[in-house]
């Protein structure tokens, strides 16, 4: 975004609304921002003594497959951002101008990234996929069959903490007597 007007005018304010497409997939996960679809932004550029303090909301929306039980979804994002853009050659900063631009992709794409959620659900009380027969569980169904039990552990299914603490009163009977 050209910001030629404002540089070094501290004071000075312009805002921008207007809708790009993502120029690649954000997002590594179960969810991601797909390539080529639109994000809307909202942007307020001022110039301050250090640079341009960018200010911007960013909507869109993202598409996957939830984590508990693989369904397709699609949720909307909306992201909040502010950054300084220094001036070339003043004091390090994480983002500087451009030849009078400020370049947001990499920003935004940043921000978007992180906002994705990690383990997305399709509903907060998705029951996920039935561990044996792998179909999709409703709310309120249990799995068809209970897991069963490793012959290699099967032995200590008879070990419960009541069985300890019989144990243990037989053996205090004993040291009474």
């Amino acid at each position: 975004m050209p910001v030629h007007d404002i540089v070094r005018r501290p004071g000075e304010m312009r805002e921008f609304a207007f809708s790009v497409p993502a120029p690649s997939k954000w997002g590594e996960g179960l969810v991601a921002v797909a390539e080529g679809r639109n994000v809307d932004l909202t942007v307020r550029l001022e110039a301050v003594h250090e640079g341009i303090l960018t200010t911007a909301e960013a909507d869109t929306v993202y598409e996957g497959v939830c984590g508990r039980c693989l369904t397709e979804l699609t949720h909307p994002l909306r992201i909040e951002i502010q950054e300084l853009f220094g001036y070339p050659g003043d004091e390090a900063s994480d983002f500087q101008l451009q030849d009078d631009h400020v370049d947001l992709e990499t920003a935004v794409r940043d921000a978007i990234v992180l906002a994705l959620p990690f383990q997305p659900v399709c509903r907060p009380d998705c029951p996920g996929l039935d561990p044996e027969t792998g179909h999709r569980l409703t709310p309120g169904t249990e799995p068809a069959a209970q897991a069963q039990i490793d012959p290699r552990w099967a032995a200590l299914s008879a070990y419960t903490p009541d069985h300890d603490d019989a144990d243990n009163r037989a053996a205090d009977d004993t040291e009474k007597s």
